[in-house]
C-alpha cells in the first residue's frame, strides 16, 4: 500500500482547498512518487480507488504529464530539455556528451542504478538555455564544462554514501 497514513492527511489538508477528487489527483501523485520515486501501474490503481476515480483518467494524467516516472529511475534523474531555445544553443552536443560519459542512451538508466538519462521537452527556463534538471535541481546556461563539473561533484556524491 502506497498511500499511507502521512499521505492521506496530506490529502486531507488540500481537501478543503481543492473543490473536487480531480484535483487531487496531481498532489497525490506527486507524494506517490516521492514514496516509491515512480509510478507503477499498482500505483495508478491505488490512486484511482482512493479519489473514486477511474483508471484510464489516473492512466491519462500520468501518461501525460513527463514529471512522473512511469518506470524505476536511478539515484540522479538527469533530464535534458531538448526543445527549441535549448536546441539551438547545443542541447543535442550536451546530451551526446552525457550519454557517453554515462554508456547509456536516452531512456536508460545505468547498470548500477545511478544514473537515468532522458530527454524532456520543455523544462520553462528558455532564457537560461540550455538547461537540465537533476532530480529536483535546475542547472542553466549549460555547456560542456559545467556539465563535467556538474557530473564530477555528483559521481562524488554517489560513492560517498
Amino acid at each position: 500500500m502506497i498511500i499511507d497514513q502521512e499521505i492521506s492527511k496530506k490529502m486531507d489538508a488540500l481537501r478543503e482547498h481543492l473543490p473536487t477528487e480531480q484535483s487531487l489527483l496531481l498532489p497525490l501523485l506527486h507524494e506517490m512518487q516521492a514514496k516509491e520515486g515512480w509510478i507503477s501501474i499498482e500505483a495508478i490503481r491505488e490512486a484511482g480507488a482512493y479519489l473514486k476515480l477511474p483508471l484510464a483518467r489516473v492512466q491519462e494524467v500520468v501518461s501525460f504529464y513527463t514529471m512522473y516516472n512511469r518506470k524505476p529511475v536511478g539515484k540522479k534523474h538527469v533530464m535534458v530539455c531538448t526543445n527549441v531555445a535549448c536546441f539551438l544553443r547545443g542541447a543535442d552536443k550536451l546530451v551526446a556528451g552525457l550519454e557517453e560519459r554515462l554508456g547509456i542512451h536516452c531512456g536508460q538508466t545505468t547498470a548500477d542504478g545511478k544514473y537515468t538519462l532522458n530527454e524532456v521537452e520543455c523544462l520553462a527556463a528558455c532564457g537560461t538555455a540550455p538547461v537540465m534538471q537533476i532530480n529536483e535541481q535546475y542547472y542553466e546556461n549549460l555547456d560542456e564544462s559545467v556539465i563535467k563539473d556538474i557530473m564530477d561533484k555528483l559521481d562524488r556524491e554517489l560513492s560517498h554514501g
